[in-house]
């Protein structure tokens, strides 16, 4: 059981597009594990595996006292017109900017056994899907913004202390 750190904004993995996972790989157990332990942290809705330094499609989450996984996670559907949502992120810390999402997402991926998982929801649960995929796919939130915002946004990020 290993609580791994987050990588913060700035660092290249959070940049690069994950590879998929092989299933049955070495390491694809403990991965999981690390990822569960690090997002039961409290405060945290998803961590993807970028955030803890590993460039594989996997992300947790833990949304209204659900926690679990999925390994190659895809977007299949989203819902609704995108609203402007405060959204934070564990890479970005201290900061949350109005950032649209869908108010329905529906994820598909697979269990470390290959068997397949399907999530799906609205609020919290919709905005975690698109945040985590997005990291798989290098992107960070903010990257995201309308212009102004991500200005903004990107002036705050070089005047953090965590910020190097």
């Amino acid at each position: 059981m290993t609580v791994r750190p987050i990588r913060l904004f700035g660092d290249p993995v959070l940049r690069s597009p994950a590879d998929p996972v092989r299933i049955g790989a070495d390491g694809v157990r403990e991965l999981v594990q690390d990822l569960i332990d690090t997002v039961k942290e409290p405060g945290r809705a998803g961590v993807a595996a970028p955030q803890i330094g590993v460039g594989l499609r996997a992300f947790s989450y833990n949304v209204d006292g659900e926690v679990g996984y999925v390994l190659n996670p895809e977007v299949v559907e989203t819902a609704g017109e995108p609203e402007l949502m405060d959204e934070g992120c564990l890479s970005v810390p201290g900061l949350a900017y109005p950032t649209k999402r869908f108010p329905y997402a529906k994820v598909r991926g697979v269990d470390v056994d290959g068997e397949p998982v399907e999530l799906e929801g609205t609020g919290l649960m919709a905005e975690a899907l698109q945040h985590e995929c997005d990291h798989l796919d290098g992107t960070v939130y903010v990257m995201t913004l309308d212009p102004e915002t991500r200005r903004q946004a990107l002036r705050d990020i070089r005047a953090q202390d965590w910020f190097h």
